[in-house]
């Protein structure tokens, strides 16, 4: 990594940074925030009314950040349950907090029971039934005779305890699931800055190949430019070189970049505001030509992409999708990608299509203008040392769809 880059040094790279925030190259998008808030909690009640629950209790730090907007800790939420909301049809929606003091859109704030062994211990059952004891008392104060609640990612002590009440439990996924699948203008914008972000520390990636510099170096730069615009964090680090391309979802590791590689990524990345960019590219690193096999290989994935993402407009369903998908040529299926779209918002959402040789889709659903989705390839060969990940982010518009990734592809490999 040379000076002229990036700094090596603390003081070039850090107190001197001067290409880090996104907000010096370009304004950030207008947001109206309490709309947003707003859209997002209509469509959650939506989909409770149609579902026929009197109430939520979400747990996901992801779906309490859609309801409330309330964002603290994520990662530790995600697998040491803190903070629950009670999200009712009609009512005071209630933010149950181990430590008060955080900010959201919740009407009121009270203290939370234990909802994991790190909190509540061999006590978790006796936690469970005051839990279901505060449901029961929620349900009364916000008088609905409804017993249909819907709970998202406990414990089995917490659902026998509900049962035991007397109450229906229900599954919150696909109610959440369903509810954030067509996304508000605001939530768009959202999404186009976190791409911007996204891309912006990839051109920093590609700029800062070269001798020496490590996968994990490398996927550090993005990292680091999404923090840096007060974003979250990557579902994984997935970045590969060389031998490590193939096969695909191998981890960023000390590996020294080497000329002749190909160099494959997928942001999975969290954004600002909590919305996810999720877009693939595979570089090429050294002043030789590209092998004509990974010339090829690259051909066959940039093929895939495009193909797919023709079909992509409102009203065709995922089956039509898998049906006329790009015919994977059988040398490549073993390795194949395991979705040839999924939908996209705060994570990876609903609906998701595998390839048609790796079973039937699991539901019905059907394309419609608002969703945003991702379309990806995956392609190497079992064996053989080389491999190109690619993918797009796209939105469903009224007569078609709109990319919302601009990152340019590698000329190198498609020539």
């Amino acid at each position: 990594m040379t000076e002229s880059k990036i700094s090596a040094g603390p003081d070039g790279l850090l107190l001197h940074d001067n290409w880090s925030d996104l907000r010096q190259f370009r304004p950030m998008p207008d947001i109206d925030f309490k709309k947003l808030d707003g859209y997002r909690k209509e469509r959650l009640r939506a989909a409770m009314r149609h579902a026929d629950v009197a109430m939520c209790v979400l747990v996901s730090p992801i779906t309490i950040r859609y309801a409330v907007d309330y964002n603290s800790y994520s990662l530790f939420q995600s697998h040491i349950p803190v903070t629950y909301l009670f999200l009712p049809l009609d009512g005071p929606i209630t933010l149950h907090q181990g430590t008060p003091g955080h900010p959201s859109s919740a009407d009121r704030l009270r203290l939370g029971r234990p909802m994991s062994f790190f909190e509540g211990g061999n006590e978790l059952a006796e936690g469970a039934r005051l839990l279901a004891d505060d449901i029961v008392a929620f349900l009364s104060e916000i008088g609905t005779t409804n017993r249909r609640v819907a709970v998202e990612y406990v414990n089995p002590s917490i659902t026998q305890a509900l049962l035991q009440r007397g109450l229906e439990v229900v599954d919150a996924v696909d109610i959440v699931e369903g509810a954030r699948v067509i996304k508000s203008e605001d939530e768009i914008a959202c999404i186009r800055w976190a791409c911007a972000v996204a891309e912006h520390g990839i051109a920093r990636m590609q700029e800062s190949m070269g001798p020496g510099v490590t996968e994990a170096q490398l996927w550090g730069i993005l990292n680091y430019t999404n923090l840096a615009n007060l974003g979250g964090w990557h579902e994984g680090r997935m970045l590969a070189s060389g031998p490590r391309i193939n096969p695909w979802l191998q981890e960023a590791t000390q590996r020294v970049i080497e000329p002749g590689d190909l160099v494959g990524f997928d942001t999975d990345m969290v954004g600002p505001f909590g919305y996810f960019c999720d877009i693939s590219r595979t570089f090429y690193y050294g002043n030789d030509r590209p092998t004509a096999r990974q010339r090829q290989l690259y051909q066959f994935a940039y093929d895939e992409l495009q193909t797919n993402m023709k079909l992509i407009r409102p009203g065709v369903t995922m089956k039509q999708l898998q049906a006329s998908a790009w015919p994977v040529p059988e040398e490549f299926r073993a390795q194949a990608y395991s979705c040839l779209i999924h939908g996209v918002g705060m994570c990876d959402e609903y609906p998701q299509v595998k390839p048609l040789f790796r079973g039937a889709v699991a539901y019905d659903a059907t394309l419609e203008p608002g969703m945003v989705i991702c379309v990806e390839s995956y392609i190497g060969a079992v064996g053989e040392r080389d491999g190109v990940k690619l993918e797009e982010q796209l939105l469903v518009t009224s007569d078609g769809y709109e990319l919302l990734s601009n990152y340019p592809f590698e000329e190198r490999l498609l020539s």
